[in-house]
C-alpha cells in the first residue's frame, strides 16, 4: 500500500503557545517542511484561509494540504449549528483536496489551558454518550457527502482521551466517523496504540505520529500537570526519538491496508528542539519504519521555479 509523509507547522509554531516559534514566519515553515522532505503539511494559524491563496502558496514549495484541525462542540451545540460553525472550514479542505477533516470535540477541553492539570479534564456520562454519538454521525455524514471524512482525533484534555473512550466512540457510531490515531496522546493517556490500530484498523482514516519521551510523560502524571505545561517539559519528540514501537504500529495498520497521511505532529519547544533537524529526524525515521513494514512511501514531488524548471 501507498502512503504520503506529511507533517504539522507545530513543529515550527505552536499555536496554543504563541511564545514557542510565534516569531517563524510561514515561509520557513513551508520551505523546510519541503527541505526535510514531507509531501503534505497541515493548516496552522498563520495558514491564509481563502483557497486561492493558500493554493499558489503551496504549490510554490512543492506541498500538499493534507488536512486541518477543527475544534466541535456537539456536546452542546446542535448538528445544524455545528454545520453551520464548520462550513467555512470544510469548504476551503474540500477546495484544497483534502480526504480528511481532523476533528476533535472541544466543548470543556482543557488542554490549552496552561494552568488545568490532566484530572480536570470534562468526562461524557452514560446518558450522554448517545446523543453525542448521534450528532456526531450526522455531521460525519455530511462531510462525507462533501468527499471529505471526518477523522475523529482522541486528544489529552477532552472527552474522548482513553482507549475505552476510543472504543466506545468507535462502537457508537457509524462508519461515517472515522478515526485518528495519534501515538502520542495515547500513550499519555495510558493507551496502546498497537492495539488500537489492530481493533480499528479499518477505520483508522488518519495518523499523526509523534513519539513520546517516557520519563517526561510519568512525572506529568506523577505531579498531575497540565496538557501544555507536559509540552514545555518535552513529553513529545518525532517518531524514532522516544519510546514508541513504530514498526509494531505500522505492522498493526499494514494488516487493514492502510492507505492514507502519515504526519509527523510533535511539538516542541523550536529554541529547544530545532525544527528542520527534528523535521528530517522524523522523514528519516518514519520513511525507514514505514518502509520496513512493506508500505510503499509515495516520493514528494519536484518543485519549480518561476521559469517553470525542477529546481531539485
Amino acid at each position: 500500500m501507498s502512503i504520503k509523509l506529511g507533517i504539522n507547522p507545530i513543529t515550527w509554531t505552536n499555536d496554543d503557545m504563541p511564545e514557542l516559534g510565534g516569531d517563524i514566519p510561514l515561509e520557513v515553515c513551508l520551505a523546510e517542511a519541503r527541505e526535510a522532505g514531507y509531501s503534505g503539511i497541515e493548516l496552522g494559524g498563520k495558514f491564509p484561509r481563502e483557497a486561492d491563496v493558500l493554493a499558489p502558496i503551496l504549490a510554490r514549495h512543492g506541498l500538499e494540504l493534507v488536512s486541518g484541525w477543527y475544534s466541535a462542540q456537539l456536546c452542546r451545540r446542535r448538528v445544524d449549528s455545528e454545520m453551520a460553525a464548520v462550513a467555512r472550514h470544510l469548504d476551503l479542505l474540500s477546495a484544497m483536496g483534502c480526504s480528511v477533516m481532523v476533528f476533535a470535540e472541544g466543548h470543556g477541553s482543557t488542554d490549552g489551558n496552561p494552568d488545568a492539570p490532566l484530572s480536570a479534564r470534562p468526562l461524557l456520562d452514560d446518558r450522554e454518550w448517545p446523543e453525542f454519538a448521534e450528532r456526531l454521525n450526522a455531521v460525519a455524514a455530511h462531510l462525507r457527502h462533501r468527499g471529505v471524512r471526518l477523522a475523529f482525533h482522541h486528544h489529552m484534555g477532552t472527552v474522548v482521551q482513553t482507549e475505552a473512550e476510543i472504543d466506545r466512540l468507535m462502537s457508537e457510531t457509524t462508519e461515517d466517523v472515522a478515526l485518528l490515531l495519534d501515538t502520542g496522546h495515547l500513550v499519555f493517556a495510558g493507551g496502546d496504540p498497537v492495539a488500537v490500530a489492530r481493533r480499528h484498523g479499518a477505520r483508522i482514516a488518519h495518523v499523526h505520529c509523534k513519539d513520546v519521551r517516557v520519563d517526561v510523560c510519568h512525572d506529568a502524571i506523577r505531579r498531575d500537570a497540565s496538557f501544555l505545561r507536559a509540552v514545555l517539559d518535552g513529553i513529545f519528540t518525532v517518531p524514532g526519538d522516544g519510546s514508541i514501537d513504530f514498526p509494531a504500529v505500522l505492522r498493526a495498520l499494514r494488516l487493514h491496508d492502510y492507505a492514507g497521511w502519515l504526519v509527523v505532529e510533535a511539538e516542541q519547544d523550536p529554541v529547544k528542539a530545532h525544527p528542520l533537524t527534528y523535521a528530517r529526524l522524523g522523514h528519516v525515521n518514519l520513511k525507514e519504519a514505514a518502509e520496513s513494514c512493506g508500505f510503499t512511501v509515495t516520493p514528494a514531488p519536484p518543485t519549480f521555479s518561476a521559469v517553470g524548471r525542477s529546481i531539485e
